[in-house]
């Protein structure tokens, strides 16, 4: 029996073995057929949707659209019934233990009927919490853009640049975008900042580079006066699609490169720049895309080879990995790292200043915003866009803008 049938059968246990305890919810509330039947109708259709999608779709397609609205319909009804199963089978467990206690001692019977009904409406009640969450970022989330803004001290940065400022931009994904509009006013929103300098962080695509055909008007309207710069994220590669022949995939890849000019962004691949005011300088080291476990292709010596172990240094790389692995605790002392990536996986909590989750955190120890070891600070920005999952809960969309200043917080 092939590998692919094992993974098929014993996904289908699993997703049976949900659905059972998500039913038995509704079961229990409702002996109404219609409501049953509708229940029943909708799963299957989400999962015979989602398998056409999967099995209809070519590889040398990439992950498209239509792919992302079936995995995020998949997800936004398949995680409030994992929280049903949890209750219902935790309900389950009760119940036998009480039934277990009952045949010990004969004397005393208890009826559980209608401490079932009651855990079922809780049940249900707080499985609406995630289903209105996931419906919420899909039609409104993914476009709800958050200018997060930081002041970071340096005592070494050069004097001519105390109060320059940066705005950083991550994981345009312009593959997955499907509204003019809202794009149009997520990138006037990065023009409002009117920062110095402008960064991008990587992942201008999903996959191939006829994406962002559609969008380069758009994003060429970008401005700042000490220039546009940015780097490869690991999407721009092409890794992820199955190519008919090897040069397409070299062809693509040229290609994406090519976007960054035709926006007004000088791409840094394994180099620096010098930006220069009033006769001060500062580094700009861009590499390409380095990832702990895949595609190492950065080369930070190579692009840090012409500069000073005394410049001050501003790194853009795409994984926040490469910070943890190799950049830290690098002798060169980085003092800024700019990276993206992780997206904080596009869903969360996150109350500013007193509580922040999401699965992302047990993959990325910097999966979202600012952290700062050993005097060097990194920023991981949430993203622009969005990939796999068509929306954001409660991880927005985010512009990250920097003020430089020199000296100490205290000063």
């Amino acid at each position: 029996m092939s590998r692919w049938i094992i993974t098929l059968i014993v996904f289908s246990i699993i997703f049976l073995f949900i659905e059972i305890y998500a039913f038995q919810a509704i079961k229990t509330l409702t002996k109404s057929r219609i409501i049953k039947w509708v229940w029943l109708l909708v799963s299957l259709a989400i999962y015979a949707n989602f398998l056409y999608v999967i099995f209809s779709t070519p590889r040398s397609a990439g992950q498209t659209v239509n792919f992302q609205l079936a995995a995020g319909l998949m997800l936004t009804f398949l995680i409030p019934k994992l929280v049903l199963l949890v209750i219902m089978f935790g309900e389950d467990v009760f119940r036998v233990m009480g039934k277990l206690f009952s045949f010990l001692s004969p004397g005393e019977t208890k009826d559980f009927s209608g401490r079932r009904e009651f855990i079922a409406k809780i049940a249900l009640g707080i499985a609406t919490i995630p289903f209105a969450s996931f419906l919420y970022g899909i039609w409104q989330g993914r476009y709800n853009y958050k200018v997060l803004k930081y002041q970071l001290f340096f005592e070494d940065l050069p004097k001519a640049f105390d109060g320059f400022t940066i705005t950083q931009i991550s994981d345009i994904h312009s593959g997955s975008f499907t509204n003019k509009e809202k794009i149009k006013y997520g990138v006037d929103l990065i023009n409002e900042q009117k920062s110095d300098v402008m960064l991008f962080t990587g992942d201008i695509v999903n996959n191939k580079a006829d994406e962002m055909d559609d969008w380069i008007d758009m994003f060429k309207e970008l401005d700042a006066p000490y220039g546009k710069y940015s780097i490869l994220g690991n999407h721009d590669y092409g890794d992820y699609v199955e190519w008919k022949k090897p040069e397409d995939k070299v062809a693509n890849f040229q290609a994406v490169k090519d976007i960054h000019p035709k926006i007004g962004f000088d791409l840094l691949l394994d180099e620096h720049r010098y930006i220069e005011k009033d006769g001060d300088k500062l580094a700009l080291i861009g590499v390409e895309n380095w990832g702990k476990g895949f595609n190492q292709a950065g080369d930070l010596q190579k692009a840090s080879s012409q500069i000073s172990q005394d410049d001050f240094k501003i790194l853009m790389t795409h994984d926040p990995s490469h910070w943890e692995y190799q950049v830290k605790q690098d002798d060169f002392h980085y003092h800024l790292t700019l990276s993206g990536h992780t997206h904080g996986l596009q869903m969360g909590i996150e109350i500013p200043g007193f509580f922040r989750w999401s699965p992302s955190q047990y993959v990325y120890k910097q999966w979202a915003g600012l952290y700062n070891e050993f005097g060097r600070f990194i920023n991981v920005n949430r993203g622009f866009g969005y990939h796999a999952f068509p929306g954001r809960v409660g991880i927005w969309p985010e512009i990250t803008v920097i003020e430089l200043k020199q000296g100490t917080r205290d000063t």
